[in-house]
């Protein structure tokens, strides 16, 4: 699965999802844009955007897009406190067809 890791996760987040591509919304070179355009840019070459933005399913329409979203909460964003969040990550992304999950 290819997997977008919005710039509010520390990157090596992405080395611990293990089997799949993980790009940074900085190695894309999409650090400047708004959540609306960055979801349009992340549905062109990404199959989900993982994200510590609570609001984004407040303020955009997912409905619209052909991402799943994919919000953690934890008690902060340090790795530290998203690292026991990794096995549900890869265990959600193993849908073959996600739309918009919360964990």
């Amino acid at each position: 699965m290819r997997v977008l890791l919005d710039e509010s996760l520390p990157r090596p987040l992405g080395r611990l999802l293990v089997g799949h591509a993980v790009r940074t919304v900085g190695q894309a070179g999409w650090t400047s844009f708004k959540n609306g355009v960055l979801l349009r840019l992340a549905a062109t070459g990404f199959d989900v955007l993982i994200t510590a933005d609570q609001n984004v399913e407040f303020q955009q329409n997912l409905e619209t897009l052909p991402l799943a979203i994919l919000v953690l909460v934890a008690d902060s964003n340090r790795l530290e406190s998203l690292e026991p969040l990794v096995p549900k990550i890869l265990e959600a992304s193993t849908f073959s067809n996600p739309r918009s999950w919360s964990e």
